[in-house]
Parts: C-alpha cells; sequence; structure tokens
C-alpha cells in the first residue's frame, strides 16, 4: 500500500441553526476530499480521533455544541456508528493516543472520565471554578492536563483516577500550573513520556508558556502583540507556531545562531531561565527567531505535516490553507467549506480501511467486509453516573492478534518450502545404509587419526624448538653474569 498523507478536519456552522457540520478526510497534495462524515456539529476542543493502527480500525469522536450528546464514527462507515447521551453539555473532550480513554470537561469546571470499551464512568469531579476549555493527554496516557477559564492549569495522574481504593476521595491534581493570569486558550503536549516531556499553554493574557513537568516549572514566556487562541509544536520541538483571533500567525524558533567567541557559528537553545526569562515577539531584537504569516481571517485551528514541511492554518469561514514552513508560501487553499469554520485540523496518513477507498492488500471485495480485516476500536455507551457494580463487573471487549500460519503472508526468499523441509529431514533424521555407513565411519576414524599424528609431531617439533631457545638465553645470562662479576673484582684490586 502506498503511504498517503491526508488532512483530516471537523467542522461545524458559523451560526447555531444555520446547518450541520461534518469529519472530512482531504489529499494534502491535491486538496480533494476523500471521504465525509455528516451530521456533526463540535466546537474547538470538541472533537478527537485516532488513526487506524495496529490492526485495529480508528474512531472520531464529537461533542454536540447545542445539546448533550457524543457522535461516534469509524472510517469504515460514513454515518454515525453512535450515538451516546451525555450527563451534560461538554464544551472540550481529549481522547488518549490508545482510546482507552476519554475525558470531557464542563462550563461549570467539571471534568468526566470514562473508559472508551466499557462506557464506564471512571470519575467526575470539581476541577476548576469555572469553564474548563481544552483537556490533553500526554502521550503515554498517564496524565491528563486541562486548562480553565480560571487561568489555571492542572495536571491529573490518570492511575489515581481509576483507583477503586481513591473512589470515595475528592481527586487533587498532581500540581498546577498557575502563571497566567487570563482563560487559556490551548494545550500542547511534547513527545515521550511523563514527566520527561514538557508542553506549551496559551491565553488571552498575550502569552504561551513553556513548562517542565519534570521540575513543575515555568521555562519561558512569549509574550505576543495579540491574544493567542492555538498553538502547534513540531515533532522535534525546534519551533512552535502561535495563532491570534485576528488572523496573524507567528512562528518562534526555540534554537537561535550566534557567533563563537573563537570564530564560527554556534547553536543554542533561547529561554529556559525560568520565571523571569519573557520574550517579547515583535519587537526588533526578536526578529531573527520569529516569523509572521498572515491569513486576513479568523485562526480557529493549527496543524503541522507528518514530515514537517507544511503548516495547515484553518479559519473561522471554512478555508483551510497550506503553507510552506521554509519560505511561508502559501501553496494551496481548500474551500470546500465555505460557510462552515474549522474546528479541528490534523494530519494522518490514509486509513487503509476507509470508506469507499479500500486498500487493496486487505484482500476485501466491499467496504461491508472490511471489518472482518480490521475490527474496528470497542466503543461502549458511557455510563451517565457513576455504578459500583459495573466497575466490580468491569466487562471490557478486547483484540487479540490474529496468528497466522505463517508469520509472512507473500513468499519471499526466507521462507522454508514444505518440500526442501521434508528433503532435508530425511537427510539429517533418517538412519542411513548400514554398508555405507560402516565404510564412511572407518574412513573418518582414519583421518582423524592420521590428523592427531600429525598434530604431535608439529607439537614435538615445536617444543624442542623451544627448549634450545631457553637453554640459549639461559646460558647468555650466566655467561654475562660471570663476565661482570670479573670485571668488578679487577677494578678492586
Amino acid at each position: 500500500m502506498v503511504l498517503q498523507e491526508t488532512i483530516l478536519c471537523a467542522t461545524a456552522p458559523q451560526t447555531s441553526g444555520s446547518g450541520q457540520g461534518a469529519f472530512v478526510l482531504h489529499d494534502l497534495q491535491a486538496g480533494t476530499t476523500l471521504a465525509t462524515f455528516r451530521q456533526t456539529s463540535s466546537a474547538p476542543h470538541c472533537s478527537a480521533f485516532i488513526e487506524t493502527a495496529n490492526g485495529q480500525g480508528g474512531i472520531m469522536i464529537g461533542a454536540q455544541m447545542d445539546k448533550s450528546v457524543l457522535n461516534v464514527y469509524n472510517f469504515q462507515r460514513d454515518q454515525i456508528v453512535l450515538k451516546i447521551v451525555l450527563p451534560e453539555k461538554l464544551c472540550c473532550l481529549a481522547l488518549d493516543q490508545s482510546a482507552n480513554y476519554c475525558a470531557g470537561g464542563t462550563a461549570q469546571g467539571r471534568i468526566y472520565l470514562w473508559e472508551v470499551a466499557s462506557g464506564i464512568l471512571y470519575n467526575a469531579w470539581d476541577a476548576h471554578y469555572r469553564q474548563v476549555n481544552v483537556l490533553k493527554f500526554t502521550s503515554d496516557g498517564i496524565m491528563l492536563i486541562s486548562g480553565s477559564e480560571d487561568s489555571g492549569v492542572s495536571v491529573w495522574s490518570i492511575p489515581k483516577l481509576v483507583d477503586d481504593e481513591l473512589q470515595n476521595e475528592l481527586p487533587l491534581p498532581q500540581f498546577t500550573l498557575s502563571d497566567h493570569t487570563l482563560p487559556v486558550t490551548d494545550i500542547f503536549c511534547g513527545v515521550g513520556p511523563f514527566p520527561k516531556c514538557r508542553i506549551l499553554t496559551s491565553s488571552s493574557d498575550h502569552t504561551v508558556k513553556l513548562w517542565d513537568l519534570a521540575t513543575q516549572s515555568l521555562m519561558t514566556t512569549f509574550h505576543f502583540p495579540k491574544p493567542i487562541c492555538c498553538v502547534v509544536w513540531d515533532i522535534s520541538e525546534r519551533m512552535f507556531f502561535a495563532a491570534s483571533p485576528d488572523g496573524s500567525v507567528h512562528q518562534v524558533n526555540l534554537f537561535r545562531e550566534r557567533d563563537h567567541k573563537h570564530g564560527g557559528k554556534v547553536i543554542e537553545a533561547i529561554g529556559g531561565a525560568g520565571t523571569a526569562d519573557l520574550i517579547r515577539v515583535g519587537d526588533s531584537e526578536s526578529a531573527a527567531k520569529t516569523r509572521l504569516i498572515t491569513v486576513d481571517q479568523p485562526v480557529t485551528a493549527l496543524s503541522i505535516s507528518i514530515t514537517t514541511s507544511l503548516l495547515l492554518v484553518g479559519t473561522a469561514t471554512g478555508l483551510i490553507n497550506v503553507y510552506d514552513i521554509a519560505s511561508h508560501q502559501l501553496l494551496r487553499s481548500i474551500s470546500a467549506h465555505k460557510g462552515m469554520s474549522i474546528t479541528l485540523l490534523a494530519t494522518m496518513l490514509k486509513p487503509p480501511d476507509l470508506v469507499g477507498h479500500i486498500s487493496l492488500s486487505l484482500n476485501v471485495a466491499s467496504s461491508a467486509e472490511a471489518k472482518d480485516v480490521i475490527p474496528v476500536k470497542p466503543v461502549a455507551p458511557f455510563q451517565r453516573m457513576r455504578d459500583p457494580r459495573a466497575r466490580e463487573a468491569h466487562e471490557v471487549t478486547m483484540m487479540l492478534p490474529v496468528q497466522d500460519k505463517t508469520p509472512y503472508n507473500n513468499a519471499a526468499e526466507y521462507d522454508y518450502p514444505e518440500a526442501e523441509f521434508q528433503n532435508d529431514y530425511t537427510f539429517f533424521v533418517r538412519p542411513m545404509e548400514q554398508g555405507s555407513s560402516g565404510f564412511s565411519s572407518s574412513a573418518r576414524v582414519a583421518e582423524l587419526e592420521e590428523e592427531v599424528q600429525q598434530l604431535r609431531e608439529q607439537l614435538s617439533r615445536a617444543k624442542g624448538v623451544n627448549d634450545a631457545m631457553w637453554e640459549a638465553v639461559v646460558q647468555k645470562l650466566l655467561s654475562q653474569g660471570k663476565q661482570k662479576e670479573l670485571v668488578g673484582r679487577d677494578a678492586r684490586y
């Protein structure tokens, strides 16, 4: 199967009641529409997905803007697979990378945590004083990070939230990151497991802050001319992009080049001095590490391609602009969503089980048969209230790996054909005829005895040479000693 990078976006109507949005998959290079999953309208931070991977089909979920309903889709059907009625309307949600857990935040500051496969509501607690704006899992799924209208960022331990012995206790954050002064608008988790990863948080206070979770400390603050609504970080953490609602997108490089005192150039990281480290983006002194892209439309979503060569910008008018990161040149605009607002933007490899584009390598005749080859990630209806009995039963659907007769489906040079195996078995295992066996054994014994005799002769010659050398060295040393002794006596007389 040829790897093809695609764009996954979620759309929502610009005004309430003006139609319905959708999940849409586009080809990154051509901009053409590959698939559309209709009848969903999700606000920013209210959509999530996982890709098809490890023999399991991916899913997409979207919390609806005007009601407490969660729509579930998979790539094998272009219709809603499951509608889940939620305890209350969600303002944001998140899936961990394996889709084991789903977290949702509300306008009252509550956070819900469900297990996706069983639907069990593990925990629901008052996490913030005001609305929860954004939720993100770390890459290993160990921590849940929440940002709120109360300007606070809290880090929650998933193992503690699902621990049965702690269910009667009020959940407390592992730690809090409190340096913003206005509502937190976006969070981006860097690469690596907790606590070795770092995170970026943006706020309406015109700042983006870089945090180190290992030390629970602020590393650097970047101050922008306008409030920041969304951020995206490249996979190598060399730079990040921050967008403002007025349509300005700033590129901030986290490394700079300077002259070395002994000549030449050196590359060094910027920032990292802590709370007092403030970098003003837009000032003339920082122009070398900051570059500006002007979109002229309100920006609602950002994403970077898998190759980190393209920047994708989603706008409130439904446009998706693709920019070359090196030159900031606008390569193309996808205008298939006019009248809508882009609420989610991400890049991914084209799913092999995508409806209408089933990969030939799956050896299926239709999309209906794809689920037999690539089963979809199981999703159960979410509980609306906590049920201890369901936790005790805790029945979860799991997919076991398929065991093939051979580790490889196609013939290759490392395969061991059955006929060849039988011939080798006959040659090495079955006894040979008695006459030929006795003849070969006696000949082999004679060869070995002759070889032993040769080795003994060589050993005897080597030993003789060694003894002669030893005797010559000893005699030489004795004669030298006697000569020195005679010379000494003559000198005394």
